[in-house]
């Protein structure tokens, strides 16, 4: 996840798959506005004194996860990033993304506060930053609860991010929101579907494993995925090897020596949609003039595969992103 200052219910009335995950109908107001919820997020309690009805969400894999589970009418809005078009036009939450309000691209003090929001849906280096001063204590501090995703929660004692698998971080982050929201049975619902088509991928990879690189950008050195950010899940499942694994943080630059030593078989495209220079096209003519990468076989061989940046962040969107990659290694008999 590049780091932007991002510019990034109970009845179910029926649960449909569309393609990557679960287009469902708008959660109904919940039955109940009791004592409140606690959760765990990022290793502490979080108490939710009531059921949220005015969210804010910053990031598009961030608010797909609201959307997967319904509850758009429980939105204030949500804010993106500049490229996020390309995520727009992949999404099977299109009509989710048209009717709930878009509060731009910018996850400021200002655009939050002018919200009136009562709940907070960012991430460290997902919209939370020291620098922007949006802090959770900042949203605490304005009445809202900050709800933390958890593949961005830090490790204790350092600002390094990814406290538990990525994919349990997912599927605690669908349960957690199913209890603050009311719609457990829905939560329920995804996760069983998310593990049913993970698993089944997982049981048919070769026992040879494909090396695979994730490039997102370079400026100069290249910008990865470590063993704490989702495409590790989703390289791991569709039965292949993230050459960064050695990286215990999420999302982080390594240097060129470090990717092109270990000789990558593909390399795994972040397509933000932002500026010429972060183009499929451009990153794929910054691999081939890279001396060190021209010469893997990823880059010899033209193997890559570019899939969105919502594809590629914790979201509802990782079941397929695992079925793509699978269905691409064996295309290439890998």
């Amino acid at each position: 996840m590049r780091t932007f200052t991002t510019a990034i219910g109970v009845g179910l009335a029926g649960l449909l798959l569309a393609g990557c995950g679960a287009r469902v109908q708008e959660a109904g107001p919940s039955a109940s506005s009791g004592p409140g919820t606690t959760v765990t997020n990022c290793g502490a309690p979080l108490k939710i004194p009531s059921v949220p009805r005015r969210v804010v969400a910053n990031d598009t894999g961030i608010t797909e996860l609201l959307f997967a589970l319904g509850l758009g009418n429980h939105m204030a809005g949500y804010t993106t990033y500049d490229g996020k078009h390309v995520d727009y036009e992949t999404s099977p939450w299109r009509t989710d993304f048209d009717t709930v309000h878009n509060l731009g691209t910018a996850f400021t003090r200002e655009v939050i506060q002018a919200a009136e929001p009562d709940f907070v849906f960012a991430g460290w280096n997902y919209g939370f930053k020291e620098a922007t001063g949006v802090t959770p204590d900042w949203i605490r501090s304005i009445g809202a609860v900050p709800y933390q995703l958890t593949e961005a929660c830090r490790q204790p004692g350092t600002t390094k991010r990814g406290i538990m698998p990525p994919l349990d971080a997912l599927y605690a982050d669908i349960t957690n929101l199913g209890r603050i929201f009311g719609v457990q049975d829905r939560a329920e619902k995804l996760v069983t579907d998310y593990r049913a088509r993970i698993d089944a991928v997982s049981k048919q990879a070769p026992a040879r494993k494909a090396r695979v690189f994730l490039f997102d950008s370079a400026s100069p050195d290249p910008f990865t995925a470590g063993r704490e950010a989702t495409p590790q899940a989703i390289i791991d499942a569709a039965g292949a090897e993230n050459v960064s694994a050695d990286l215990d943080d999420s999302w982080v630059t390594t240097s060129w020596e470090a990717a092109a030593q270990s000789d990558p078989q593909v390399i795994v495209i972040v397509d933000y949609g932002v500026g010429q220079e972060n183009t499929p096209q451009a990153k794929i003519a910054q691999l081939r003039s890279q001396p060190l990468m021209a010469g893997t076989t990823a880059v010899r061989q033209g193997n890559y595969l570019v899939l969105p940046y919502a594809a590629l962040v914790e979201g509802p969107r990782t079941p397929d992103s695992v079925e793509r990659l699978a269905k691409y290694l064996r295309g290439k008999g890998m």
